[in-house]
């Protein structure tokens, strides 16, 4: 066995719980909800329609999108709940995840209940009735049982749903075998992505054959089927209970959360800030990885994060809606200061040393022949050419004023993981991509940033962002990661990033490798 994979593989029992935790926790709530939803709105039509059209529309939400907006509204919630009742609900982590997937574990267990009611032979139900059973004992006795493999069939469908679904939960806090996935796509560890993969299909197919064995057993009045099943099943959740407690009680003191975007380079700063504060306080820390910008920002705000590196220029474009650009990079990280303190009560706590801009890249020998160098340059050329960003990219104000300044119009554009950019447009796919400026693979894939001869990206200074709370009750952790300020420069910055996308070192090696060396 390789070491990469025997490291996966040690991760593998927390990141099974949590997936398990969410998943059967999850269905029971979808369960409980939609079998007697059901059961009542199948008397109604009415309310069946409106009730199957709700489940419809929810269904049709992009996964990914519905557990992103439990964030935002959980966050409105709790600082709600914080003025009210003194306690914050939290917007990131466990709750959100599971609320979305509760969600969409409801309309395949409505319908399959309603379905299976609606398919009982209205004869029966007229032999029950003409014996004077109740409505309710009709139900009970006739209807219920008859429709249970229905039923069952729609638990089985949710329950796949479910664990495949909860594998997305991870860019809203929420461990599970996801985290496998995402940052094994980032640093491209396929050790990673075989392992989380294979264990959530592996998860799915036993609790559908645990599921369907209940089912089957009662259905045939197979005593030990049903039994083997409903100890088996019995056990998940009392594992499940225990674990959840135990999570919830385990630690006498708060662990310091951090939190990390979804790339390489934050990978390792989140390590970093993790071992420093390790290491100077002994105060225990958990990194909460591959987080949506907004998704980290929104939970820095509300006290659930703690604090993360995030960037300047992010700060000034997408949270503070600037569009100019100062040509002072102390202007704007001055102005960021100020501005997060005033209206969000976050605190800058330095800044990390270097700069990571967006930038446009291309293959150096393109460019070269076709005698591009700066942004100004591409523009003639766009209309024919096709530009590969990261997800967030074309929809954020840095490419709003790119566009503005240089009159940019490409031919096509593609959204695509920011893992396979880089190999895209080596590979001649693409003709630009989008691109971070310290990222190592600019160079170990021969390409070429081209300069923003016109200033319309902003900087892009990394800074440690604290929480209200850390500043507050945490001093001497606060003092720890002021003493990262101004240890790290690009070229450092750009070595790990390659020690890890090139090299295959795990980004928590590389951040151990240097604060080793650091000050």
């Amino acid at each position: 066995m390789s070491d990469a994979l025997r490291d996966q593989l040690a991760l593998l029992p927390a990141y099974l719980t949590a997936h398990l935790q969410l998943s059967l926790v999850a269905l029971l709530l979808g369960a409980a909800v939609s079998v007697p939803a059901g059961l009542w709105v199948s008397r109604r039509p009415t309310a069946e329609r409106i009730a199957l059209g709700i489940a419809s529309v929810l269904q049709t939400i992009p996964s990914l999108a519905l557990l992103a907006i439990m964030v935002p509204a959980l966050a409105a919630l709790g600082r709600a709940t914080q003025t009210s009742f003194g306690f914050a609900v939290p917007s990131i982590g466990f709750l959100p995840a599971l609320i979305g997937l509760t969600l969409y574990s409801v309309l395949p267990i409505l319908r399959n209940t309603v379905t299976g009611i609606a398919g009982v032979d209205p004869a029966v139900v007229e032999a029950a009735r003409a014996v004077g059973m109740t409505d309710r004992q009709r139900l009970r006795r006739v209807e219920l049982p008859l429709a249970l493999p229905v039923i069952v069939a729609g638990v089985r469908t949710a329950t796949v749903w479910v664990v495949g679904l909860a594998t997305l939960s991870t860019p809203v806090g929420a461990p599970s075998l996801g985290n496998y996935i995402f940052s094994g796509l980032q640093t491209r560890n396929l050790a990673a992505v075989l392992v989380g993969c294979v264990a959530a299909a592996a998860l799915a197919l036993v609790l559908d054959a645990l599921v369907h064995a209940l089912e089957r057993g009662v259905r045939v009045h197979r005593r030990g089927l049903v039994v083997g099943a409903s100890l088996a099943l019995a056990a998940l959740y009392l594992h499940t209970a225990v674990t959840l407690a135990a999570g919830a009680l385990g630690h006498a003191r708060r662990p310091i959360a951090i939190g990390s975007k979804t790339f390489t380079e934050q990978y390792i700063l989140s390590a970093i800030l993790a071992g420093r504060i390790a290491t100077a306080t002994g105060t225990p820390a958990r990194v909460v990885p591959s987080l949506g910008s907004t998704v980290a920002f929104d939970a820095l705000r509300d006290g659930t994060l703690d604090c993360y590196v995030d960037y300047s220029g992010t700060i000034w474009a997408t949270i503070m809606r600037r569009t100019d650009v100062p040509a002072d990079r102390g202007a704007v990280l001055a102005e960021v200061t100020r501005y997060l303190r005033e209206h969000d009560a976050i605190t800058v706590v330095g800044a990390l040393g270097f700069e990571n801009a967006y930038a446009l890249v291309m293959r150096d020998d393109r460019a070269g022949t076709d005698g591009i160098r700066r942004i100004s340059d591409l523009a003639a050329r766009a209309p024919d050419l096709t530009i590969a960003g990261d997800y967030e990219f074309f929809s954020r104000p840095e490419w709003s004023a790119l566009t503005r300044a240089y009159a940019l119009r490409f031919g096509a554009q593609r959204s695509m993981d920011p893992s396979l950019m880089y190999e895209a447009v080596a590979a001649g796919d693409v003709d630009v991509a989008s691109a971070f400026s310290t990222d190592g693979r600019i160079a170990a894939f021969a390409l070429r940033a081209l300069e923003d001869d016109r200033g319309a990206i902003p900087p892009y200074d990394a800074i440690v962002l604290a929480s209200a709370r850390l500043v507050r009750d945490e001093p001497r952790v606060l003092d720890a990661l002021a003493g990262l300020n101004s240890t790290i420069d690009a070229a450092t910055m750009r070595r790990m990033n390659a020690a890890v996308d090139q090299e295959g070192r795990s980004p928590n090696e590389v951040a151990r490798a240097f604060l080793a060396g650091a000050p």
